[in-house]
């Protein structure tokens, strides 16, 4: 979708300054659009006695925009150990952790009990042999396989590698209990970039029945049930945004009716990352070259190492040319120059005609854009930009250079005989 109209009118007026002193490509990130977005989901579900998102830091992993986070009261979603330590380097602590990985190795496990620990959530029943100490609470990662659909980019419940089946729930609480656990969480993600918060509702309601079934057969109780991400961003124009007030006024509506029946709520814990940040980031770059084939192509200075969403998904993101109106229109493909013809931010997509130094505005970059980053054909990773809240543009990463593409290069000779 286009930009919103307080990031537009704060960036546009500016922007042939900001591509003037750090030159193009790069990634620029809305904090004031960040935060209101905070502030809306935070509000949304102020009904419900403990709610917290913690913010999944695959979708955009800088330390600025995890600072936001942290500021704003949210915690992080990790699934790596990277990301654990980027985690706490922003000043995620304990239980404001939660750690969310599949097919872990046990150097993982080790990151995750150092330096405070976190909220362990335990994507399969095989899992919990090898963690050596089970932590006081304990959360298992559910897959409802054909009681649920998924979505497109997902996929379906019986086909994802993610999560404990629905046969084998109730004996992974079990044994967790067995191992010493008090403490227990429900956690499910079945869904990404979905436009319809119905399906959200129903996550909810689904793991709340689940609850009440896991907890009559082993007298255990729920402090929280995580209904994962997946809240989706509009990225045409002609798309409705998820309407986040009638998701958060059925889903708290769901919570004091379990209040009512048991006495007590859980907390609600979500993992947005593209809702966060999607909307709020751009990647800005500038035409390079024109070419006049079978089609016309419009060669920018970035390719998909940059964002990949297009080339991995048939992803559209918007794309408006700096400075030109819609009058006087061409269809064109925008390119990068990669030796990948999926290489394209956009397909015959109609445009007002460009030129040879045009910026051009690449819209919804905030997640999932620099993050999916690569170095096919040796190519370097853009710089990160932040329009800060008073009105200063902050570098909060630099583009990668060749030295960093040959660092991995540098090291001690090391051969063994076979």
């Amino acid at each position: 979708m286009p930009l919103s109209s307080s990031f537009a009118d704060r960036l546009y007026p500016a922007l042939p300054q900001i591509c003037d002193h750090y030159g193009t490509p790069f990634h620029i990130y809305d904090e004031e659009g960040i935060r209101e977005t905070c502030r809306q989901l935070r509000n949304a579900f102020s009904g419900i006695d403990n709610f917290r998102e913690f913010y999944a830091v695959k979708a955009l992993p800088n330390p600025a925009i995890l600072k936001i986070m942290k500021d704003m009261g949210f915690g992080f979603d990790c699934s790596s150990n990277t990301e654990l330590i980027l985690s706490r380097q922003a000043g995620g602590r304990g239980e404001e952790i939660m750690f969310t990985s599949n097919n872990t190795g046990s150097d993982e496990f080790e990151t995750a009990f150092a330096d405070g620990g976190c909220i362990l959530n335990l994507d399969d029943i095989s899992l919990l042999p090898k963690v050596t100490a089970v932590p006081d609470l304990i959360c298992f990662r559910y897959n409802p396989g054909a009681r649920r659909s998924g979505n497109d980019i997902i996929g379906t419940p019986t086909e994802s590698k993610y999560g404990v089946s629905h046969e084998q729930i109730v004996e992974a609480y079990r044994q967790a209990k067995a191992r010493g656990a008090t403490r227990f969480g429900l956690h499910t993600m079945l869904a990404s970039n979905e436009l319809q918060y119905s399906y959200m509702v129903q996550t909810a309601e689904m793991l709340l029945e689940l609850v009440e079934e896991i907890s009559t057969e082993l007298d255990i109780t729920f402090e929280f049930i995580n209904i994962g991400g997946g809240l989706g961003i509009p990225y045409r124009p002609d798309q409705e945004p998820l309407n986040l007030e009638a998701m958060g006024a059925e889903i708290t509506t769901l919570f004091v009716n379990f209040k009512s029946r048991h006495g007590y709520m859980p907390g609600l814990y979500m993992e947005s990352g593209r809702f966060m940040t999607g909307p709020h980031g751009a990647l800005v770059v500038k035409a390079i070259n024109r070419k006049d084939i079978y089609r016309t192509y419009i060669g920018v200075d970035a390719c998909m190492s940059a964002l990949m969403r297009p080339a991995l998904y048939g992803a559209y993101h918007h794309i408006e040319v700096y400075g030109k109106t819609d009058n006087n229109k061409q269809v064109v493909d925008v390119v990068g120059s990669l030796c990948e013809n999926n290489d394209k931010f956009a397909i015959q997509r109609n445009l007002p005609v460009i030129e040879e130094n045009d910026i051009l505005i690449i819209h919804d970059t905030g997640a999932h854009g620099s993050a999916m980053g690569f170095n096919y054909n040796g190519k370097l990773r853009p710089k990160e930009l932040l329009l800060c809240s008073d009105s200063t543009v902050e570098l909060i990463r630099r583009e990668e250079t060749k030295e960093d593409y040959f660092a991995t290069l540098n090291f001690s000779a090391d051969t063994i005989k076979l």
